[in-house]
């Protein structure tokens, strides 16, 4: 196995800069995992292909305005800070941009509208490359609907006018520095259809970070160190899978943080109850226990989440539905369409 197997071409015209409306208006493509068949609906149409007793598996997790501007003191010069992982209640990892940015620096934080707010901060140590440990006067929380801006992913350059658009309906526990994509597609009018029609919703949280875009250099992708990333799925969420699955009925994870998430509950046999991190790396060979679909976006070449959908589809079939979308002229990444793999 090698990462160029898992590497694509895809010229800028098909990364989707902005989301459709409505939500559910986005195309999906149809992928039948073993006889590698195509169909191609719209979103709108999921009812069609799942049955009463399947359950649809969520992430409510909700991306945090993680990416704020401070000016170092200092000096004045403005840097950016984006929040990856909170250590404690004031100290965070974090993304810095801009130059001298090291231990012992104070920063003074900007609002939205680049004006000076009265909170502080200090770089604690640096870490590798562009990361480090900072330590702000007081939980930065509080504070981020004055200062933070929605942390978009480096390829889309779009302006956003609705930060909700880059949330789930569903979103409820904050903490991601990205969405759950997948998710984004839902509207609540069509998961009160699905509901009436006896699909059955369960949730999750896992908060995504964002190492999820980083792509996989080395040349052997099982050298990958995987990145971690904080899960829970409460008993009431595991009671209910497991009534799904002893009834008969699928389990279909909406996103490969749902499936993430799920497989590392059942990574000892049943599917239990979790809370804690997970660095669960997944690759064809993998063998499934829980997830038997999977609603997902198109990921991107070299990424652990295309090799997620080839371990769970195979890899012809996904590089081959990759085609196919790129000459139907899907739009791909996380404003794009989405793949219902059965």
């Amino acid at each position: 196995m090698r990462t160029t197997d898992f590497d694509y071409d895809l010229p800028p015209k098909y990364i989707a800069q902005h989301p459709v409306e409505p939500r559910d208006s986005a195309r999906l493509l149809v992928l039948d995992r073993r006889s590698g068949c195509i169909e191609h609906a719209v979103f709108h149409d999921l009812g069609r292909y799942l049955v009463a007793g399947d359950l649809l598996v969520l992430n409510e997790t909700r991306v945090i305005p993680a990416r704020i501007f401070a000016r170092k003191l200092p000096g004045g010069g403005k840097i950016e800070i984006l929040l990856l992982h909170r250590q404690d209640d004031q100290t965070w990892e974090a993304l810095v941009g801009g130059k001298g940015l090291h231990a012992g620096k104070r920063l003074q934080l900007l609002s939205v509208e680049s004006e000076p707010v009265s909170l502080f901060a200090e770089i604690l140590k640096v870490l590798e490359g562009s990361r480090r440990l900072v330590r702000f006067d007081e939980p930065v929380e509080q504070f981020l609907p004055l200062v933070g801006h929605v942390p978009l992913p480096p390829y889309i350059h779009a302006r956003l006018d609705n930060p909700e658009r880059y949330q789930t309906v569903y979103a409820r526990p904050s903490g991601s520095a990205a969405a759950p994509t997948a998710g984004l597609h839902f509207t609540t009018s069509l998961m009160d259809g699905l509901r009436n029609r006896g699909v059955r919703f369960s949730t999750i949280t896992l908060h995504v970070g964002l190492d999820t875009f980083v792509p996989v250099t080395e040349e052997d992708p099982r050298q990958h160190q995987i990145h971690t990333e904080w899960c829970e799925i409460t008993p009431e969420a595991a009671a209910a899978i497991r009534e799904v699955q002893q009834s008969g009925g699928r389990i279909i994870a909406v996103g490969t943080t749902s499936a993430r998430t799920l497989e590392t509950a059942a990574a000892q046999g049943d599917l239990q109850p979790l809370t804690g991190p997970t660095s669960l790396y997944i690759l064809p060979g993998y063998n499934f226990r829980t997830v038997q679909a999977m609603i997902t976006n198109f990921h991107l070449p070299r990424s652990t989440l295309i090799m997620m959908v080839s371990a769970f589809a195979g890899r012809e079939n996904i590089l081959n539905a990759y085609k196919i979308a790129k000459k139907e002229g899907y739009r791909f990444y996380s404003f794009g369409d989405a793949m219902l793999i059965i």
